[in-house]
């Protein structure tokens, strides 16, 4: 089901975005999306450039990546660390594609992110940050990672309560591999917008807070929040990197609840 509050629709008769098939359609679903965060950038006044668009690929067969990385995608979004870890080694002969992990990790899974990704934006446990950092420093690599944070309240979703947040960041300069870049979160699935509002707000008051106390090289620029039926909202409350996976790949077959385990509503939208 389409998400609630879209601006611009690009959906088919059902009420659903349609599958991305071609560059061109790739070329044009990303043009719209940025169009999109301009327009909401226009509207508080923040340069377009202080947003990155994060084009989230989760459940999308390989031929539908290689013609996103035609279209000029650079970096794509993933869920599932096997299968992202999958995806890269199929895709290993594309040039500057790097990977985001942005789903939930187990830390029997960190050796395998540790191996390929660019970014997790999950980190919300002490346990995967050691695993991470450990795997990291066999690896002699560095990951950029973002603090994911439960703003909604809601007991299905992952991420730290905002009360636990100042001591998890004072712990983090212990794990030198880990580059910490900002803060993450899942708004509540709303057609309310002001309660969707919220959380983004929530989000940016704890970063604005956390920055006061921040130690020496904990970045804390980042807010990664937003996704295809709510990010202008977010970018309104000053979210730096934004989620898109339905606005340029289409819907997915997949129902949301096979990558967010545990999540109350198999309709929810997560990217």
């Amino acid at each position: 089901m389409p998400a609630p509050f879209d601006t611009q629709t690009g959906y088919d008769q059902h009420g659903r975005y349609p599958e991305a098939t071609t560059v061109e359609d790739f070329r044009r679903n990303l043009a719209a999306v940025q169009a999109r965060i301009t327009a909401a950038c226009r509207r508080v006044g923040r340069d377009t450039a202080t947003v990155r668009l994060l084009p989230v690929s989760k459940t999308k067969p390989e031929v539908s990546l290689r013609l996103a990385h035609a279209a000029g995608c650079r970096m794509l979004g993933e869920n599932k660390p096997q299968e992202a870890h999958r995806k890269w080694e199929a895709m290993q002969d594309l040039a500057g594609l790097q990977w985001s992990v942005i789903g939930h990790l187990q830390t029997n899974k960190a050796k395998l992110v540790a191996r390929f990704a660019h970014e997790f934006q999950a980190l919300d446990s002490l346990r995967v940050a050691e695993a991470l950092d450990r795997r990291l420093q066999a690896e002699g690599r560095s990951l950029e990672v973002f603090v994911q944070v439960n703003t909604s309240g809601e007991a299905s979703k992952y991420g730290l309560a905002p009360e636990d947040a100042p001591t998890f960041i004072q712990a983090l300069p212990a794990f030198s591999a880990l580059r910490v870049r900002g803060l993450m979160t899942l708004a509540l699935f709303s057609s309310e917008a002001e309660r969707v509002r919220q959380c983004f707000v929530l989000l940016r008051t704890l970063r604005d807070r956390l920055r006061q106390s921040a130690p020496t090289g904990i970045g804390l620029d980042e807010l990664s929040m937003g996704m295809s039926g709510d990010f202008e909202i977010a970018i309104e409350e000053g979210a730096t990197v934004v989620r898109v996976g339905q606005a340029i790949f289409g819907a997915r077959a997949t129902p949301d609840s096979h990558y967010w385990p545990g999540e109350l509503s198999t309709e929810e939208p997560t990217s």
